[in-house]
């Protein structure tokens, strides 16, 4: 089950779509912003395949 989310980078400040997998219920990994390419740290938690939280943050 995947979902279609929209984020800012937390270093270019470009609003990205993202693709998220929510059959998993916390997931935290990095990620290259699409335009900058600097690593953006992502942590959600979803239940029943419903996203019920997001946080995105610089990886340094």
């Amino acid at each position: 089950m995947q979902e279609e989310a929209r984020i800012t980078c937390p270093f270019c400040w470009e609003s990205l779509d993202v693709l998220l997998d929510l059959s998993v219920p916390e997931q935290d990994y990095i990620e290259d912003c699409q335009v900058c390419c600097r690593p953006i740290r992502f942590r959600y938690t979803s239940e029943d395949g419903v996203l019920t939280g997001l946080e995105v943050q610089q990886d340094t």
